[in-house]
């Protein structure tokens, strides 16, 4: 519950300080005295955007503080979640500053918005008085419904499965685009592949052709080249070999003098084994050495289909050709594999569709049960409030289609009076036949849930006399159970309230200035006395005024 709100400089708002108490709170005051401006400070506190225009003095900053008292509700592993610290007594305070820029914080942590806001939903339900409207709203009836059916944790387990299914159906057309694009293009990937296949590329080949061309294409000069070389080595009249011979003939007589000569005995011996290698290696080139036209023109071929795919492909080597290749490979499979890919995907969103359906038929089966049960507590709650004829029918229709919050259709209608036709809600009801009912139904959702304050903000609009009185009654009964705060015009409710606040304006040297005030019980008399007759007090008003405090 609020146990203390402070609002410093914001809008009519110089500085304001109140403590809250457990049960049913009233709040007045004359139209434009600043009610709107304090519920939009709370706003603010809950995380609603700032405006910077909002506040007074702009030369300081404008804070907004409020205490909570959260030690009942569950709210340790939210606070876990957000990497907050836990406090029973937790404190949010929003700020924004002369430059605009807007600050939050939760026990002096900062938080983002977002964080305020999912913290805000758990504290707060603030009534506003267009909320009333929403009750012809599809969305809000199945919140309610929904709520008082206690569906919260099957709507999020088939929320998360309702995303997850849309994903696939998305992924499945995607598949299908992918698949129509590759078999658009398949023929030409096929005979692109097949043509790189038949070349049967390897790593490396294209340098090895290049060098076996060219012995090809250079046969008589390879053959004078290696012959004269194998000559000039071997001869015996003028061969290096033969020469060689001799100097190792001659060194190897005197190699037995000294270390210096048998030194260079041992490298001529060397140098004759190496050239003898080389000799014989020579040979053996020579040999392999003929003209083969065929295998030249072969050769040549296959060069220039390596050639032509390089430049139809822009590739700069084989491996570029291979890449290209295991790339057409992967498209042409695009195609080949088609329905095998269609049939796995169909599969897994048939699979999807068939959890959602057994969780849609829980959320279903839990609305269908509860929906009687509200109708006769509504209808209950009405004729205690001046509609004793009211009927409300709420059908719920299941569809094939699966929708974002199940498969069911809901509408709500209404008969205001006897022997009247149902009608949609939005269209049976006036303002204030809305103002019950939606009191009605913030009871029913009020014993269901374990929200700690709920802030009414004229809940009263079209009401009055004995019927004000019963709705004070119900809203009393509420704030035994929870923190029930409420804006009023109306002296019926405001009689009922366990501690009262009065908003009021003051004026001085120019400056309008809006403040809060606690009423003590002589003191809201008075006020109820200038509810029900005006600012002219009558002694019968203030009667009046003490009986309804009574």
């Amino acid at each position: 519950m609020l146990t203390a709100l402070s609002i410093k400089n914001y809008a009519l708002i110089e500085d304001i300080n109140i403590k809250l108490q457990q049960g049913f709170t009233i709040i007045t005051g004359e139209t434009g005295a600043g009610k709107s401006i304090m519920l939009g400070a709370l706003g603010l506190l809950l995380g609603d955007r700032a405006d910077y225009s909002s506040i007074r003095d702009s030369a300081k900053k404008c804070v907004i503080e409020g205490t909570f008292n959260i030690g009942n509700y569950n709210l340790e592993d939210f606070f876990f979640k957000e990497d907050l610290d836990f406090e029973t007594q937790t404190i949010i305070r929003r700020e924004i500053l002369p430059s605009g820029k807007s600050r939050a914080f939760v026990n002096d942590t900062p938080v983002k918005l977002s964080s305020l806001n999912k913290l805000g939903g758990f504290l707060i339900d603030v009534h506003s008085q267009h909320e009333t409207l929403s009750l012809g709203n599809n969305e809000y009836q199945f919140q309610v419904i929904d709520t008082i059916a206690g569906n919260e944790a099957l709507l999020l387990d088939y929320r998360n499965r309702f995303r997850e299914f849309k994903k696939l159906n998305r992924r499945l057309e995607e598949l299908k685009e992918e698949q129509a694009q590759a078999a658009r293009e398949y023929d030409y990937n096929l005979f692109l592949l097949n043509e790189l296949e038949e070349a049967k590329l390897e790593p490396g080949m294209l340098e090895a052709l290049e060098s076996r061309y060219e012995e090809l294409n250079n046969v008589e000069e390879l053959t004078e080249k290696l012959g004269s070389a194998v000559d000039l080595i071997g001869r015996e009249d003028i061969g290096s070999l033969e020469t060689l011979k001799e100097v190792r003939a001659g060194l190897s007589k005197i190699a037995g003098f000294s270390a210096t000569y048998e030194s260079l005995n041992e490298r001529v011996e060397s140098i004759i084994i190496e050239l003898d290698d080389i000799s014989q290696e020579l040979s053996d080139a020579l040999e392999r050495v003929e003209a083969n036209p065929e295998e030249l023109e072969a050769t040549n071929q296959k060069l220039q289909l390596i050639y032509n795919l390089q430049k139809k492909h822009s590739a700069e080597n084989i491996e570029e050709l291979l890449e290209i290749k295991n790339q057409l490979q992967e498209k042409v499979s695009v195609s080949e594999n088609a329905e095998a890919s269609l049939l796995e995907a169909e599969k897994a969103i048939s699979e999807a569709k068939n959890s959602l359906v057994e969780v849609s038929a829980k959320i279903h089966q839990n609305r269908k049960k509860i929906i009687p049960v509200f109708i006769k507590q509504t209808e209950e709650i009405l004729a205690g409030l001046g509609m004793p004829n009211a009927r409300l029918k709420i059908e719920l229709k299941p569809q094939q289609e699966l929708l974002p919050n199940g498969q069911d259709q809901l509408f709500w209608y209404l008969a205001a009076n006897k022997g009247g036709d149902f009608k949609e809600m939005k269209k049976a009801a006036s303002g204030g036949e809305l103002s019950r009912i939606m009191l009605a139904v913030k009871s029913i959702l009020a014993a269901q849930s374990s929200l700690p304050t709920i802030i009414f903000d004229e809940i009263d609009t079209g009401v009055s006399g004995d019927i004000a009185q019963k709705m004070g009654e119900i809203l009393k009964r509420m704030g035994e159970s929870m923190q029930v705060i409420a804006i009023t015009h109306l002296p019926q409710i405001a009689g009922k309230g366990n501690s009262h606040f009065k908003i009021f304006k003051e004026e001085s040297a120019q400056i309008t200035t809006t403040k809060i005030s606690e009423l003590e019980q002589n003191e809201r008399i008075e006020e109820l006395a200038m509810m029900l007759g005006g600012n002219n007090i009558s002694e019968s008003a203030m009667a009046h005024a003490r009986a309804l405090l009574n």
